[in-house]
């Protein structure tokens, strides 16, 4: 079912009408749909390595993995400080240090590999943002452009601001960056 650029989405059925909310924007609503499909899709496409590095990261980030270590350690620790009648298998706490460590190396492994891959969609969605930002630039240099050009036809006293002729250039981003960079040096003599 192709639908028109102009078409709200709740006529696209991709958002029921029941849901769709009169006082957002149909583009707000599209721009929702996109973001998360492409979230699922995103998802999908993880490798049984990434979905194991996922589902362990995030069971150890919680409080039941808390509580289960405090139940663990903490038995362990009354039982062989010999607080309790049971019998001692651990009285140095060299076993616990050990198994604990063991466990630390591979947890911190564990959440730096979702850490990598967090970062790598991190880096993806700046990369999204800087281009929506430079497309955004240019359209709104565009207009400024036209506008301005429009307003001297007609003969408004406002057409003759010089800013304006300098916020109707288009800006390379690359020179933006070159400039920043020779500011940042600047300040770090």
């Amino acid at each position: 079912m192709e639908a028109s650029q102009g078409e709200p989405l709740r006529h696209r059925r991709l958002i029921p009408d029941s849901e769709h909310t009169p006082e957002m924007a149909g583009v707000v609503d599209r721009n929702i749909v996109a973001i998360l499909a492409r979230r699922r899709a995103d998802e999908q496409r993880k490798s049984t390595q990434d979905r194991i590095a996922d589902r362990v990261t995030r069971f150890t980030g919680s409080m039941l993995f808390v509580y289960i270590h405090l139940a663990i350690f903490g038995a362990w620790i009354v039982i062989n400080a010999g607080w309790t009648p049971l019998p001692r298998w651990d009285p140095s706490f060299v076993v616990l240090a050990m198994i604990a460590s063991v466990e630390a190396i591979f947890l911190s492994t564990f959440v730096l590999i979702s850490q990598n891959r967090m970062q790598a969609m991190a880096d993806k969605r700046a990369d999204l943002d800087l281009q929506v930002s430079l497309l955004a630039e240019h359209e709104i240099t565009q207009l400024i452009a036209l506008v301005t050009e429009i307003a001297r036809k007609m003969e408004v006293e406002a057409a003759r601001d010089p800013e304006l002729r300098e916020l109707a250039q288009d800006v390379a981003p690359e020179k933006v960056l070159d400039h920043m960079e020779a500011h940042e040096r600047r300040m770090a003599r």
